[in-house]
């Protein structure tokens, strides 16, 4: 996964790194501590990993609240032995690091563990979004009952909707302070084959407990609340209206369409292609080949979260010119694994544990890593496409998104239009992992592990579009996409 930062951090020092750790040998071969008398191994392998390896660990946290956080959990730990209690615990204190790439992946637990954590009858039968602080009906699930799309949540057994919003954020992963990348992941629409959502809400508040919901909502057009009893549906049933394509297929997972009004609408819901066995990259210079006289070109991205660089052909057919990336130093904490650590950390690349002298002494906390450096460009390729584009953005747009938009907007190749991206203009961390087990518990985690931190500092927020559009719960009520609608208009205008 290509994933770049397009920020700057303040770095803090580690008290206990003395002036040899310029050298890069005490990143690459910490200390390692054994369990006091009394103390979990999960927790103190965890609090040790992430010391060890993390690299955006205090990007936002310093180490006393890093060290204070790891001390309530422990507190948790011992106090809630159940594995649904401690993968909710542990779930908020990586959410505190704010770094949208580590969590406990639901992907990646043990069958046994999926299986109680993830498959139970406690979720919703609809799907929503989250515009703001209301809960937005996009597609009801429920025979038989009447609960009409626009509709907004007030309740549910008793508890606001605002309330719940509340209590999930925290939990939630996202690159810094973008809340709006965690309203995004609350919003179960069908795009995930296990919502955040209905994780977190079925763990913190558990299922009705006689199999049904209690729900109270505003019909669009009403001038009251309705009351009705919704039944609670388990996982296989939610799969049901799941959207999302199968990226493994060989099968195209875009779609193109191209409209009366010559205009193409070219939707991209994820790049995730790394096991595809289609020919992306033919498939979509086809299309842009055929793009000669059209008006325009929009590319919806609002549902794509990121995964390879699949925009990069998209500017390089757009572009007169080489187009240089804003620079960023990409740093790591370590330049070989501990020994002691590797049996709890498994990845697809071997050469993860050990980067040689592809990770340079940058200063006492970071190695600058030169593997996979090249000159940041994006060079002219093909037949130059010269229709305008407009990019349709969301805070779901947070890793190989975020970096497209981010140079669509600083080319000006393309007009950005739609919401505020996720990820962080303060860089971000990922390109290489390790997917952790703690050995007690049996709960996995994902580590990043190279850091991307921009050269001049940025603020603490994600992309801003050109034009902000949002679609609203009357909107979705009149099935009328007014992002989509002004994208139009702004390509027919010229």
């Amino acid at each position: 996964m290509a994933l770049h930062g397009t920020a700057r951090v303040m770095m803090h020092r580690r008290h206990f790194l003395s002036a040899a750790a310029l050298s890069g040998m005490a990143l690459a071969t910490p200390a390692i501590l054994r369990a006091a008398p009394g103390q979990s191994e999960d927790l103190r392998l965890l609090g040790e990993i992430l010391r060890t390896m993390h690299p955006g660990l205090q990007r936002y946290l310093s180490p006393a609240r890093f060290q204070a956080g790891l001390a309530r959990l422990a507190e948790k730990w011992a106090a809630a032995p159940d594995l649904e209690d401690r993968f909710m615990a542990l779930t908020g204190f990586l959410a505190s690091i704010r770094c949208g790439h580590s969590y406990p992946s639901f992907y990646n637990q043990k069958r046994a563990a999926a299986e109680r954590l993830f498959t139970r009858k406690d979720r919703l039968p609809f799907a929503f979004r989250w515009i703001s602080d209301q809960m937005v009906v996009t597609e009801n699930h429920a025979d038989g009952v009447w609960l009409p799309n626009g509709s907004v949540i007030k309740a549910i057994d008793g508890v606001s909707a605002q309330a719940i919003l509340a209590r999930l954020l925290p939990y939630v992963r996202a690159d810094g302070g973008n809340d709006g990348k965690r309203r995004t992941l609350l919003s179960p629409t069908g795009s995930d084959e296990i919502e955040t959502f209905d994780v977190l809400r079925g763990l913190l508040y558990g299922a009705p407990k006689d199999g049904t919901f209690k729900v109270r909502f505003r019909s669009p057009g009403a001038a009251r609340d309705t009351s009705i009893n919704l039944p609670a549906v388990d996982l296989a049933a939610r799969k049901k209206f799941i959207r999302a394509l199968d990226s493994r297929s060989n099968k195209p997972i875009w779609q193109w369409d191209m409209r009366p009004d010559g205009i193409a609408v070219l939707t991209m819901p994820g790049w995730a292609v790394y096991n595809s066995k289609w020919d992306w990259q033919t498939w979509l210079n086809e299309r842009l080949d055929s793009l000669k006289g059209a008006k325009g070109l929009i590319v919806d991205l609002r549902d794509n979260e990121g995964g390879n660089d699949c925009g990069d052909l998209i500017l390089a057919r757009l572009t007169a010119q080489d187009i240089v990336r804003p620079k960023a130093a990409r740093l790591v904490r370590y330049r070989q694994v501990p020994v002691a650590l590797n049996p709890y950390l498994d990845t697809w690349d071997d050469s993860f544990r050990n980067w040689g002298d592809q990770a340079q002494p940058f200063n006492d906390r970071f190695l600058r890593l030169t593997r996979w450096e090249d000159d940041g460009l994006i060079r002219p390729q093909g037949p130059r496409v010269t229709v305008p584009m407009a990019v349709l953005t969301s805070p779901q747009n947070s890793s190989a998104t975020f970096q497209f938009a981010s140079l669509v907007k600083s080319t000006g190749l393309g007009t950005l239009i739609g919401e505020t991206t996720g990820g962080n203009r303060r860089g971000i961390n990922g390109g290489a992992f390790f997917f952790v087990r703690l050995p007690e518990s049996g709960i996995e985690f994902d580590l990043p592990l190279i850091g991307y931190f921009p050269e001049v500092p940025q603020p603490d927020a994600g992309l801003e579009p050109d034009l902000r559009v949002t679609n609203i719960a009357q909107d979705i009520a009149a099935g009328y996409d007014r992002v989509m609608d002004r994208a139009g208009k702004t390509l027919r205008r010229g």
